[in-house]
Formats: structure tokens, C-alpha cells, sequence
């Protein structure tokens, strides 16, 4: 066996070296998408912030990434891997660069709201490992490529605030979060001369059309429309939480105004959709180039209960430890820490026992034992000895995390030319999930947001019995013609 057909993480050649480069790549975008997180304290002295506009900021934070996995999807399955990920690593750090110089809430806020799109970063890598890996081992490189990527935003939680120390004075946290910036900037070039889409001789498949999700039946894209309501809803609940109903950092008059033309856009979005899927309706697609779109609303489904969860507990977690056990915030965040620690090993071994067990069967099983992590999650109280209560989160941190790569398991093996727009629009259900359950957070006890939690898990659970379990193969057509089947077992 060559050295290139090797599953061997110490290995730095042939595809190898495209999931060390690309869990790269990820990584350094959450290390730039929450570089504001663990300087928060030092940002609102800085600019004289008030907890209103401090919450403003992590909303807007999250708020763009839920569109942006979607373009970002579309423009890697387009225009491949490569050129789109170097293309954002560059572009990212322009917000980045204007939020370490902001002066006052105003460009901190617009600054914020762009660095939302670098969050979008993680699907191109789920395309350009798909390229690379069989199907036998694709569950394990993408739980590698997640895992390994995602714990970005742990780095920044513990090394900026060292860092800040370290340039020293009151602009010590502009410092460290321009050196975020400038890392992207650098690392979009080196990725750009180190990696190609696919090994050579190998064909990257291109959806037909761009502007929307390509689907092979009438009743699929009746789907697609219904699929697409939550994203909109989430980004008019965001602006709920902006009006004076909320936060009241926008006017009423704002508020109508953004929710008008979030409604324009939805229409046009699914217009577009149709002008992609139009033929559907006059001729037949064939049996061989069909796949069911259910496949994708279930990831979906299970991608808000999972990751959707994480960006949320994440969020909170350092301050219900803090507020149940009565702890200083040092102690309680470093508690909190090892929730994120988790995401080293749960991501990847989600995806190792993809491979070996079966797709449906992992997601079944991960999926059980999140809503129970969750329903003990919602019993803790101060009553609870903190050791078991870390351990209790820790546990149902596996669960989350090794569901997400059980899903991203799947994703690349739904069709291969869509395969970055099934990225996104799961990875897109992810966001939509965190916004719907930090503003469930925002109304209720924290008991109750866990328990909130473990019943969305529950109806993932019970719509993964309409997933198929992925087996045999998915075709792709040349372009002069001939099929070329790609194994999906």
C-alpha cells in the first residue's frame, strides 16, 4: 500500500497533507471569528461599552455566518476549494484588522457583523476532504478536519488574553486581535500554493447551475422552500432581539425595515431556486443522477440539535457554573473549558464509528445519549458535588460533539457536486440552532434551557428513522457524457 493510500495522521504527504492543511485553515477561522470573546472585559473599557451593546456585539458575531455558509457553499461547489478558502481567509482579515482599530460600538459593531462570514470557512473543507478521502475513512478525516478545526475557538479563549498581557497597555487586546488578522492574511496564501481540489486525474464536479440547491423531484423542492423558512426566522429573531423589544439597539422603524427586506430576499431566494430546479418540473430527472432531499433535512435537523447546542452552552456554561456554585469567573471558565477541550477527540471519534458501524446507527446512538446528557444537564443545582456536574457536562459535551461528526459523515456522501451547499446549508441549521436557543436562554432558567435542549435532540432522534443509511453508489456525469459512480460504502 502507498504511502498516499495510508490513513496515517503523522504523515504530511498526498492527502494527508490536504486534511492537516485544511483543519488549518479552519482552525484559523475560529481563531479569528471569536478573538473577541476572551477580551470582551478589555474591549468594553476600551470603548466605553454597556452590557447591552457587549450583547449586541456577540449577537451580530453569529448573525451573518447563517447566509454566508450558504453562499460560501455555493462558491466552493462553483469555483472549488482552493481558490474559496484562500479567497476568505484573505478577505477576513479586513473586518478583522477595522474591529482591532474600532474607536467606538458603532465600528466595533460593523466590524463584528462582517467577521460573521469567516465562520463560514468550515464548509469548504468539508468538500475539499471529501475529494481526497474514500468513503471508508471519510467519516474519520472530516471528524479530524472539525474536531481539530473547531478547537480554534478554545486556542483563542486561552492564548489571546496571554497575549493582550503580553503587548501590554490599554490597547494590548488591539494587538492581539490585529495579530489574528494578520495570521488569516498570511495563511491564505500559503494554503493557495499548497493544496489542489483534487488528487490528479481526479474530475471536481460542478453543479449545473448556480444560485440554489440543485433538487431531482417536485416534492423535494416543495422541501427545500419549507427547509429554508428557519434560516429567515432565525435572522428576524435577531432583530427581534436588536429592537426595543429586545436589546434596543435599533428603532422599530430599523427593525420593519430589515424584516421587509429579509422577507424580499427569501422571495427572491426561492425564485432563484426555482430558476435552478425549473426543469424538474417539465422533464423527469433520471433514476442514476437522483437523490432525496429528506437525507438533507434530517442532517439538518440534527446539525441545530448538536452544534447549535454547543455555540450556545459554550456561551453560557463559564457563567452557570459560576452562578450555581457560587465560583469566581477564572475558575468557572476554566471548568467550563473542558467542555470545548472535548471537541479534540469527540469530533473525530464521532466520525471514526461513522466508518466502522454504520451511518444511521452511530447518529441513533450519539443522538440518544445527547438528550439524556442534556435531561441530566437541566437536573444540576448547587445540591450537586461540582466534580460530578463537570463530569456530567463533559459527558454530554461527547455526545454533542461526536454527533457533529457523525454528521458531516454523511454529508459528502448525499451527491458530490453539491456536496459544499449541503455543507452549508446544514452547517447554516447550526447557527440558526444557537440563535434559537441563546434567545431561549435569554427568557428562561437554565434548568429549562437544557430541558429545551434535550427535547429538540429527541425529535432529531426520531426523524433520523426517515434517514437512509448511505450504501453502494452516487453517480456523477461527465461533461462529454459518461457516468462515473463514487463509492459511498
Amino acid at each position: 500500500m502507498s504511502e498516499v493510500s495510508k490513513f496515517n495522521i503523522f504523515s504530511v504527504t498526498g492527502k494527508m497533507k490536504i486534511l492537516h492543511f485544511s483543519w488549518m485553515a479552519f482552525f484559523i477561522t475560529f481563531f479569528v471569528w471569536f478573538n473577541h470573546a476572551p477580551l470582551l472585559g478589555a474591549i468594553a473599557d476600551s470603548l466605553g461599552l454597556t452590557k447591552a451593546e457587549i450583547k449586541t456585539l456577540l449577537i451580530l458575531n453569529v448573525a451573518l455566518t447563517i447566509p454566508a455558509r450558504i453562499i460560501i457553499g455555493m462558491l466552493t461547489d462553483k469555483y472549488g476549494p482552493r481558490i474559496t478558502y484562500a479567497a476568505l481567509l484573505f478577505l477576513s482579515s479586513i473586518p478583522c484588522f477595522v474591529f482591532a482599530m474600532a474607536d467606538n460600538f458603532a465600528e466595533a459593531a460593523i466590524s463584528r457583523f462582517l467577521l460573521g462570514f469567516v465562520g463560514a470557512g468550515f464548509v469548504i473543507g468539508i468538500r475539499m476532504v471529501s475529494e481526497w478521502f474514500p468513503a471508508n475513512e471519510l467519516g474519520t478525516a472530516e471528524g479530524i478536519y472539525g474536531g481539530w478545526g473547531n478547537f480554534g475557538s478554545a486556542a483563542a479563549a486561552m492564548l489571546l488574553p496571554t497575549l493582550a498581557l503580553l503587548f501590554g497597555g490599554e490597547d494590548g487586546w488591539r494587538y492581539a486581535v490585529a495579530l489574528t488578522g494578520l495570521i488569516s492574511l498570511v495563511f491564505s496564501f500559503i494554503w493557495y500554493a499548497n493544496v489542489s481540489d483534487t488528487p490528479k486525474g481526479s474530475t471536481y464536479f460542478k453543479p449545473k447551475k448556480i444560485g440554489g440547491l440543485e433538487v431531482t423531484s417536485k416534492g423535494d423542492f416543495l422541501f427545500l422552500l419549507i427547509m429554508k423558512i428557519p434560516m429567515y426566522a432565525a435572522l428576524a429573531l435577531l432583530t427581534w432581539k436588536l429592537s426595543p423589544a429586545g436589546v434596543n439597539i435599533i428603532s422599530d422603524t430599523a427593525a420593519l425595515m430589515i424584516n421587509l427586506s429579509l422577507a424580499a430576499i427569501f422571495i427572491y431566494d426561492c425564485y432563484s431556486a426555482y430558476n435552478v430546479n425549473r426543469e424538474i418540473f417539465t422533464t423527469p430527472v433520471p433514476e442514476i443522477e437522483q437523490y432525496k432531499f429528506k437525507q438533507v433535512a434530517v442532517l439538518n435537523i440534527l446539525y441545530f440539535a448538536t452544534f447549535g447546542s454547543e455555540l450556545a452552552v459554550v456561551s453560557m456554561l463559564p457563567l452557570f457554573f459560576a452562578d450555581v456554585f457560587d465560583l469566581d469567573m477564572v475558575v468557572a471558565g476554566l471548568l467550563a473549558s473542558a467542555y470545548a477541550f472535548m471537541n479534540l477527540m469527540s469530533r473525530p471519534g464521532g466520525g471514526w464509528i461513522s466508518d466502522r458501524c454504520g451511518r444511521k446507527k452511530t447518529l441513533l446512538i450519539l443522538t440518544a445519549g445527547l438528550a439524556v446528557g442534556y435531561g441530566l444537564m437541566s437536573m444540576i443545582d448547587s445540591s450537586w458535588p461540582l466534580i460530578v456536574a463537570v463530569i456530567t457536562a463533559m459527558a454530554c459535551s461527547f455526545f454533542v460533539q461526536a454527533g457533529e461528526g457523525a454528521v458531516f459523515a454523511v454529508v459528502p456522501l448525499i451527491k458530490r457536486r453539491l456536496t459544499g451547499q449541503v455543507a452549508g446549508m446544514t452547517g447554516a441549521y447550526g447557527n440558526v440552532g444557537a440563535v434559537f436557543y441563546l434567545t431561549v436562554l435569554s427568557m428562561v432558567s437554565y434548568q429549562t434551557f437544557f430541558t429545551v435542549i434535550a427535547a429538540t435532540a429527541v425529535v432529531g432522534f426520531i426523524t433520523l428513522f426517515f434517514l437512509e443509511e448511505p450504501k453502494g453508489h452516487m453517480a456523477e456525469v461527465n461533461d462529454d457524457g459518461t457516468v462515473e459512480l463514487i463509492s459511498v460504502t
